[in-house]
């Protein structure tokens, strides 16, 4: 990694390459803005902690999205955050009908936020999201099927067909 020579502007170059994906990742997971920021922070922590050698770019965006992934995870499992109730100042939507779209997802419980996210939204396979998330495809697949069926009952059917 380039950021391993110490120099602040080289990690800063890191951060830039990677911030907006890891962001609309652990947001699309967690749910709101302020655990997706500190999600992301976290990453990035980890990867200047341990700077794991990368093979290659793909291989950085990997490692870096399974962590984001996983932190993710973690932080839903968490006894606390069953209490909260989560709050989204504003929807990174332009048009009416995306806004729509982009409420029915966060409002679909986590584990079909994140294959919905990864699948649509950052073009992952679902060979791809099967590895970063550490499930089988087969499951990937039926999380998919079940999100669809999910979004396209919240949703009006022509509405539905227009995204």
């Amino acid at each position: 990694m380039s950021y391993k020579s110490g120099r602040l502007e080289d990690f800063e170059a890191f951060v830039t390459r990677h911030e907006n994906k890891l962001y609309r990742i652990a947001l699309a997971v967690m749910g709101n803005v302020s655990d997706a920021e500190d999600v992301v922070q976290e990453v990035f922590f980890r990867a200047y902690e341990k700077a794991p050698a990368f093979e290659t770019v793909e291989h950085e965006k990997a490692w870096l999205t399974r962590v984001t992934v996983n932190l993710c995870n973690s932080r839903l499992r968490s006894p606390w955050r069953k209490r909260m109730e989560p709050l989204l100042d504003f929807y990174p939507a332009e048009e009416p009908k995306q806004h729509e779209l982009l409420e029915c997802v966060l409002a679909l419980p986590s584990k079909y936020r994140a294959v919905i996210h990864l699948f649509y939204y950052e073009g992952y396979s679902v060979k791809d999201i099967s590895s970063l998330t550490g499930q089988k495809e087969s499951t990937v697949r039926s999380l998919l099927t079940r999100a669809r069926q999910k979004l396209k009952s919240a949703l009006k059917e022509d509405d539905y067909e227009s995204i």
